[in-house]
């Protein structure tokens, strides 16, 4: 859905060169798409944010509760965009592509490579209704109830001094059902890496610290780490933790490694993190494409730490769990809603 002819057509071509995905409809706003989603019943939806009649929000919510359906959000690279984003995905929506992008011929293949690798990922898990489903639940589920669910393992309260978080494809609301429920009494540093262009994480930070006991922020660079704050990984820069000769920790914001898959990378943040607080940094890996964390995750088990990896079951993308998973790092494989929990105990 877009009111951009140009860019339905774009988003087309560049989905349907690929022989296992066929565009069954385009729509020209958020009403026309709405009523095509009910009838159609796609895999998967990409929809734009700014249309007329009824605008991608509006007609997200209203697909998310009539007709819930895997929605893609085609969102502009601006502070506003970003804003909104960040409440598109917490109202269900799995993921984004950053709009602008796709006028940039340079960035063309890499753009459409991207895109499909999203659709095809998340079309392709298992039980996608029951997911869909789980997210509406999910929206309407209050802390108090979260007890509800079975007891999860615990893991042995060993001293944690840091906790290493990463996390990618249907993180952003992911983490709106773990972050605020960590408890105050927490009181050692947080380091998320969420894969996520520059402003989206700010906007990430500033709606997660609205919700939460705990601080949380986008990391600043030779800012002094601070117990019982949440770092998130400002998008396309890396974040490490080093410790000075006085003992003194400080965030290292930068663009080094520039040789990473990604940036912000998982694994090069739980490296550094790793190099200050040793085995007792707590190591989480949650929903997500791909490996990213598996090393640092394998670098921490060799210390004789310890991982929380999401289940499959409640993953949007189970990928980055399911590496550390099955090379036998995981101490303990938890549903979303548990996990605050556990981290909570483990403290």
């Amino acid at each position: 859905m877009d009111d951009s002819a140009f860019m339905r057509k774009s988003i087309s071509l560049m989905l349907e060169s690929d022989p296992d995905i066929k565009v069954i409809g385009q729509a020209r706003d958020g009403l026309e798409g709405y009523e095509m989603v009910k009838s159609l019943k796609p895999d998967i939806v990409t929809l734009d944010i700014e249309m007329p009649k009824m605008d991608g929000i509006t007609a997200l919510q209203k697909i998310m509760s009539d007709c819930p359906t895997s929605v893609l959000m085609v969102s502009s690279l601006t502070t506003e965009g970003a804003d909104i984003t960040i409440k598109a995905l917490e109202y269900g929506a799995v993921d984004f592509i950053p709009k602008e992008l796709s006028y940039i011929n340079v960035n063309i293949i890499k753009i459409k490579e991207d895109l499909i690798n999203k659709i095809k990922e998340i079309v392709k898990q298992k039980a996608v209704k029951e997911r869909l489903k789980r997210i509406q639940r999910l929206n309407s589920t209050s802390s108090s109830s979260i007890s509800n669910y079975p007891t999860a393992s615990e893991l042995p309260k060993i001293g944690f001094k840091a906790i290493g978080l990463g996390i990618s494809t249907g993180g952003p609301f992911s983490l709106q059902k773990v972050i605020p429920l960590l408890s105050k009494k927490i009181n050692v540093p947080i380091f998320i890496v969420q894969h996520m262009p520059p402003r989206f994480t700010k906007s990430l930070a500033e709606r997660l610290n609205g919700m939460s006991e705990l601080e949380v922020k986008e990391a600043e660079s030779d800012e002094v780490v601070r117990n019982s704050v949440i770092y998130i990984a400002p998008g396309g820069f890396h974040m490490t933790a080093e410790r000075n000769l006085s003992g003194i920790v400080k965030i290292k914001i930068s663009k080094e490694p520039s040789t990473s898959l990604h940036r912000p990378c998982v694994d090069v943040m739980l490296d550094s993190v790793i190099d200050v607080y040793g085995k007792y940094t707590l190591g989480v890996i949650m929903t997500g494409m791909g490996k990213d964390g598996l090393e640092g995750i394998r670098k921490l088990k060799s210390l004789g730490g310890y991982c929380i990896a999401q289940d499959e079951g409640s993953c949007v993308v189970y990928g980055m769990p399911k590496s550390v998973t099955d090379a036998g790092f995981t101490d303990v494989s938890a549903p979303l809603e548990k996990i605050p929990e556990i981290i909570n105990k483990a403290m």
